[in-house]
């Protein structure tokens, strides 16, 4: 019986269709990945690899469990899918009748949403070494705007997507970038305050659409801060990242809110397995959580967020049980979830600084404080929200201007 069902398990009717919608994305020519897995001949030569790094959810990458937040672009394999992989991979990786190869996904090879209104790309190319542990850089892009322009879309385009990881886009029109010069390393934060944000990319992910209403704003002569996450691929690599705007002649009738839940009490004594850093917000006014931004460095390794209703009922916005740095994204929910005042919003992030944590970059184990370098610690969980009546904006601004007074003191 156990030898029909590892026969029965193909790559052309079974295994394809798993890799072209989970895997492709990052693995085929030109992509981050180290190889294509387009071809039977590609897969079927890595097929015990691909089993265990599925098996052991390594591989996609995808950090939030499932059941603890719905949203847009899941890469996690089904248990089903983990199955045939595997009985593929013991069965010899077998090719099975070509004629049910599904078609290879198609890649556009140019913008995804047409061509962009105004396209700002990195001043110079970048080059990144071949050796070395991974870098984070940061690129001041002026964008030649002469008048106040409301983006509705972004594109980001890596310009060598064998070597950039992901990226960050950040808004400074103070141009408080620019004292650190045109490049510079910047580890966790761009190292300046940003007026605002762009948005994300890692491979694979698709051109951000703004939610109806709520274009950003750019004004005359703003910098964008790109800041890139390097990984050495053996050669030395040149980048020249570009960025795609798409503006609207429409004001924005709406507003996306920042509501961060953040800590700054972090000490973390060596040798610690558990050590946890809080916080928690209640809503003024009725929101709309549209996406979430957890942001922590190395040890940490438990990210909870989870709001109470009103009526006492529990709703998980995100739950990551093994968090990773490098694999940092920003998630946004495949549907608004909807927070009436009088909710309360918490996070709860768990550290372990002990040798038993694979990530953590100190042996022995030293101790870890807040602060912004590679050394350091933070604890930030972002929700991104919408107001669901405009007019309570700037109820819900004072509620957060007064949240931060309250940090600050207590830091002082």
């Amino acid at each position: 019986m156990l030898a029909f069902l590892l026969l029965s398990v193909t790559f052309s009717r079974d295994i394809a269709p798993i890799l072209y919608k989970h895997c492709a994305g990052c693995h085929h020519p030109g992509q981050v990945a180290p190889f294509s897995l387009l071809t039977y001949e590609d897969a079927a030569r890595r097929g015990k690899l691909i089993a265990k790094v599925t098996a052991d959810r390594y591989m996609p990458p995808w950090k939030p469990e499932p059941g603890y937040g719905r949203f847009q672009g899941e890469r996690r394999l089904g248990a089903d899918e983990i199955q045939k992989i595997a009985q593929w991979a013991l069965a010899g990786a077998p090719e099975g009748d070509p004629r049910q190869l599904p078609p290879p996904p198609k890649f556009a090879a140019g913008w995804q949403l047409g061509p962009p209104d105004l396209v700002a790309q990195m001043p110079k190319p970048f080059t990144v070494p071949a050796d070395g542990p991974d870098l984070y850089q940061c690129f001041v892009v002026p964008l030649p705007v002469a008048e106040l322009k409301y983006e509705r879309a972004v594109e980001f385009r890596p310009g060598n997507a064998q070597v950039v990881h992901h990226a960050l886009m950040f808004l400074d029109p103070m141009h408080s970038a620019r004292h650190n010069g045109t490049s510079y390393p910047c580890f966790g934060t761009p190292g300046f305050l940003p007026s605002g944000a762009l948005g994300g990319w890692s491979p694979g992910s698709a051109a951000i659409v703004m939610p109806p209403g709520t274009a950003t704003k750019l004004y005359k002569d703003t910098d964008m801060v790109l800041q890139l996450h390097f990984h050495p691929t053996g050669k030395p690599e040149t980048v020249q990242a570009s960025v795609g705007l798409y503006f609207t002649a429409q004001a924005p009738t709406r507003h996306l809110v920042d509501i961060p839940l953040v800590s700054r009490n972090i000490d973390i004594p060596p040798g610690a397995t558990a050590y946890k850093a809080s916080d928690s917000f209640e809503l003024p006014v009725d929101i709309d959580a549209v996406g979430i931004i957890p942001h922590a460095h190395y040890i940490c390794r438990d990210m909870k967020g989870w709001a109470i209703l009103p009526g006492g009922r529990k709703v998980w916005l995100i739950w990551i049980r093994d968090w990773d740095f490098n694999w940092q994204e920003q998630y946004h929910y495949q549907s608004p979830i909807r927070l009436p005042a009088g909710t309360r919003v918490f996070m709860e992030f768990s550290y372990d600084n002990s040798d038993a944590n694979p990530h953590n970059p100190n042996h022995p184990p030293r101790r870890v404080e807040w602060g912004p370098d590679s050394t350091d610690e933070m604890a930030g969980l972002h929700i991104q929200a919408i107001p669901v009546r405009e007019s309570d904006l700037d109820e819900l601004g004072r509620a957060l201007w007064g949240k931060l007074v309250r940090t600050t003191r207590k830091l002082h």
